[in-house]
């Protein structure tokens, strides 16, 4: 019997979002591919919203993406994404309103394709940020149920002040016994995997003008300051068409990317990326613009 089964029986009678919550190495993506597969077997209509930006399943790292699950063999290629926002980091330290906004986005968007919507999140889920982040998740996306997974009593903080300020449903779980747990070296190695395949395939460089960007460029600013910078290029209707990152040589600003045909604009993101190694930097907007 699988190790969620009497869970997975309880969930496949709820309608509308249902947001898996829990640290790294929990197995929340694990648990929402078996509640796709339940769903689809029941003959309903479900999406999948990935807001783990870290981690991403669905689309590329630093982005919330949507995809929209037609039968079981969607979900052998669940990493294409339907739609995608563009939050600009891999970790939500810093961008806790681009990131709740995008999620919120892609539930909206996902409602008018599905009945049972899977929603999975950041492993960030202590302190301040974790707190704050999950709450307003909630709080925009109106879940029918929460499941936390959790070790030990870790999630009670956060499964508290949901039930107290909002008044949802959770459902607390523990992880398989059999979880693997990833060290930092490997996990980073991995993010590293995953932008390398966001930049696999046919890239190009487009040369770029300083009034494409959000937002906007402070007058007279450096643009040798933007060298390896994140961003999300953009299409219309706050789509973001996939990941770009800039390139600042011989006094000229381009962006190298796979999906610079149809770009209207370029969202700045938190990080920087090296396209020979695919590592990244953290990068904050402000001290960027204002060396402060």
């Amino acid at each position: 019997m699988s190790h969620h089964a009497s869970l997975r029986e309880r969930v496949i009678g709820e309608h509308g979002v249902v947001m898996l919550i829990g640290a790294a190495d929990t197995g929340k993506t694990t648990l929402g591919k078996e509640l796709a597969r339940d769903a689809l077997a029941a003959g309903r209509t479900t999406a999948f919203v990935d807001a783990d930006i870290g981690a991403a399943t669905v689309g590329p790292p630093a982005c919330v993406g949507l995809t929209v699950i037609e039968s079981a063999a969607g979900l052998q290629t669940l990493g294409r994404a339907d739609e995608l926002r563009f939050v600009g980091s891999t970790k939500p330290e810093g961008v806790v309103l681009p990131h709740t906004v995008a999620a919120a986005a892609m539930v909206e968007r996902a409602k008018r394709s599905a009945d049972f919507i899977i929603l999975d999140t950041t492993s960030v889920v202590a302190g301040v940020v974790g707190q704050t982040l999950k709450y307003h998740l909630c709080e925009l996306t109106q879940p029918a149920l929460v499941i936390a997974m959790q070790r030990g009593n870790e999630m009670e903080p956060i499964i508290g002040m949901i039930k107290r300020f909002l008044g949802l449903r959770v459902a607390r779980t523990q992880p398989k016994p059999t979880q693997p747990i990833l060290d930092p070296i490997a996990r980073n190695e991995l993010l590293s995997k995953e932008f390398a395949n966001a930049f696999s395939g046919t890239v190009d460089r487009w040369r770029v003008q300083p009034n494409v960007f959000a937002p906007t460029l402070p007058e007279g600013f450096d643009l040798s300051r933007l060298h390896e910078m994140l961003v999300g290029v953009q299409g219309t209707n706050g789509r973001c068409l996939g990941l770009g990152v800039l390139e600042y040589h011989n006094e000229v600003l381009r962006v190298v990317t796979p999906h610079g045909e149809h770009m209207n604009g370029l969202r700045l993101g938190s990080m920087r990326v090296n396209l020979d190694r695919f590592t990244t930097t953290r990068v904050r907007l402000r001290e960027l613009f204002f060396s402060i």
